[in-house]
């Protein structure tokens, strides 16, 4: 039975540790989303950080990417900034892969 004990709890701890890094990998796409988004507004450095705590801050609205988008789209045309639907989901889906690499990559 130790055996069996020892796979479940190694199962368990794997499981964790692959949430937690999903949900790092989501907040850092958030956050290079955010920054994304700040150049297009022309925020100034500080104001564009500020921005993607904002950003990552709103993912907690609810489940799924929809809040995260919604922000961005908002913020941006609020801003004036011409920039499509498309373009949005194009970015978030491209930071995905950028926000998993600089996770697995910082350990």
């Amino acid at each position: 039975m130790s055996g069996f004990d020892d796979r479940e709890k190694g199962q368990e701890a794997k499981f964790a540790h692959d949430s937690e890094l999903a949900f790092k990998a989501e907040a850092r796409r958030n956050k290079l989303l955010g920054l994304w988004a700040a150049g297009l507004m022309k925020l100034s450095e500080e104001a564009a950080k500020a921005y993607a705590a904002e950003v990552v801050a709103a993912d907690f609205e609810e489940a799924g990417d929809e809040d995260v988008f919604r922000k961005i789209a908002g913020d941006l045309k609020a801003k004036g900034a011409a920039v499509g639907d498309d373009v949005i989901r194009s970015k978030m889906a491209e930071l995905v892969g950028v926000a998993q690499q600089q996770v697995l990559t910082e350990g």
